[in-house]
């Protein structure tokens, strides 16, 4: 918390093509409701495009080796690499949080609405940061180079892993009930607020799903301490990869009245064909146990710089 230092750069305000949506039912006006413990911010964006930004410091990296984490609408993942045409070849990967497959990709439960089933969390078929700029999420999903060094975390995948009453304890007090500190209370806070908008708007009361860490513990792969295992096959296919379509065709609103726009619609690749990878799940337990860790390294360095 108050990380002054680590600059904020100022993104679209807009799809590609398609105006702003925001979703304030869901994470309230803000984006971050539910918590009055979030610092005021010391600084304000920097005055540099944002996809400027992210080619600077991704072509600062050794070749192979970074990867970008999208967890919002593609847009200015897109953008950056439409307009740095070697981007592309010179990250190790690109996972994003996003999209819905269905059809009993894995047993997760995606939730009802007015007592119907339904693939997407913003429309009956389409997950929100797919839809909100479906254009963008082709370009990505498309892409010759990318698709192949793509992981993507569908709702198929976060409803798995559900906030229940006890790891909300866990994640508050700690393993041991005595590490309470203003980071947890915050974290707990905003997923209180979520939780019951999870439950009022999809009727899924165990928990709220956590979506975006999904993206980042996808790619610990390789760092010790904090591997998470994911599994990307399902029965004898030990390696998974598919083809990802997006639909473009209507508006937000149609999609509101029922239409498949912004729906992924995915397919399994012949075996030993190159792809997007989506994994169909993970070991939960180890994902609550390095994000409690991840918390507790948190916790140190806050104390350290005076905050508790």
């Amino acid at each position: 918390m108050s990380a002054s230092h680590i600059p904020v750069y100022r993104g679209s305000g807009t799809g590609l093509v398609r105006s702003a949506v925001h979703a304030p039912d869901i994470h309230g006006e803000s984006g971050l409701e539910g918590t009055e413990l979030l610092p005021t911010p010391a600084k304000g964006p920097v005055d540099e495009a944002a996809i400027d930004a992210m080619a600077k410091a991704l072509f600062a990296t050794p070749k192979g080796s970074a990867w970008v984490v999208a967890t919002g609408a593609l847009t200015n993942v897109a953008q950056c690499f439409r307009k740095y045409e070697g981007l592309a070849e010179h990250i190790k990967g690109v996972s994003i949080m996003g999209g819905a497959v269905g059809n009993g990709f894995t047993d997760a439960v995606l939730g009802r609405v007015d007592d119907r089933e339904r693939i997407g969390n913003w429309s009956i078929w389409a997950e929100f940061n797919i839809l909100i700029d479906p254009e963008a999420a082709v370009f990505i999903l498309e892409h010759e180079i990318l698709k192949t060094k793509a992981v993507l975390i569908p709702l198929d995948v976060t409803h798995q892993v559900l906030a229940t009453n006890d790891v909300q304890d866990t994640l508050r007090n700690g393993k041991e009930g005595k590490a309470k500190s203003t980071l947890r209370t915050m974290l707990v806070e905003l997923l209180t607020f979520f939780a019951a908008t999870y439950d009022r708007v999809f009727g899924i009361s165990d928990g709220p799903p956590l979506h975006d860490p999904l993206a980042v513990a996808v790619i610990l792969d390789g760092i010790a301490g904090a591997e998470i295992p994911f599994y990307d096959f399902k029965d004898h296919i030990k390696r998974e990869r598919f083809e990802v379509k997006v639909v473009t065709e209507g508006s937000h609103d149609d999609a509101q009245k029922g239409s498949d726009t912004g729906r992924t619609i995915v397919k399994l690749l012949p075996k030993g064909e190159e792809g997007i990878k989506i994994p169909r799940g993970l070991d939960i337990k180890r994902f609550w146990e390095v994000l409690e860790d991840c918390l507790s390294r948190a916790d140190a360095v806050n104390k350290a710089n005076g905050i508790v």
